[in-house]
């Protein structure tokens, strides 16, 4: 990759199947030779909550040392990747807050002309995981970003199914290779793409 590309992947993850499909999107873009940076936002659900459920509590310990979202990611990034647990069709709040607080960057222009991608769990199958890429492509359009999914364009789509984005029905278990290798696909295309989008700024 000649254009050095900077990539945040910025997610939400309340037991652990969204970090792990954002860990190995990291690895499928450092892999094409992009910087990356691995950003969690902030839990938003109160403690008593959490603590009905060991897995989230644990996931939070497991995941303490993850840098929390900012807006100098965004700013920083020339691709970003979101991803988020599917809540009745849409994105978890917690994402769409960190989402919202973002409206003088994209009054000042700085989001758009990125190139955006995302990905998604749902606890169960036809649970919404579509919706939840397609409303988080809503923001994208918005924000004037460069729209990257993953297509068919890789032998692993076949496996994982999903066009829009990187996508796995938590109620199996965790994320298993299929989904994992999808995700380090979808990574490595958006950053190629933006690579070259940089590549031809620079002629």
């Amino acid at each position: 990759m000649s254009e050095s590309v900077n990539v945040s992947i910025i997610y939400y993850s309340s037991t652990g199947n969204v970090h792990a499909l954002a860990q190995a999107a990291m690895e499928g873009a450092e892999k094409a030779g992009a910087q990356v940076r691995l950003r969690k936002v902030v839990e938003t659900v109160p403690q008593d909550v959490i603590n009905t459920r060991q897995e989230w509590v644990q996931h939070l310990q497991d995941t303490a040392d993850v840098a929390v979202a900012g807006h100098d990611d965004l700013e920083w990034a020339d691709v970003v990747l979101f991803g988020t647990p599917t809540r009745f069709g849409n994105p978890a709040s917690q994402l769409r807050a960190f989402m919202e607080t973002t409206g003088p960057l994209w009054f000042q222009g700085k989001l758009a002309g990125k190139v955006y991608s995302a990905f998604a769990t749902s606890s169960s199958p036809h649970g919404g995981q579509e919706s939840t890429l397609l409303a988080l492509a809503n923001t994208f359009y918005h924000w004037g970003g460069i729209i990257v999914p993953p297509g068919y364009t890789d032998p692993v789509q076949a496996q994982q199914g999903n066009p829009y984005g990187t996508s796995h029905v938590a109620g199996g278990g965790a994320p298993g290779e299929a989904a994992l290798g999808a995700a380090r696909h979808q990574a490595r295309r958006a950053v190629e793409v933006a690579a070259a989008l940089k590549a031809g700024r620079t002629v």
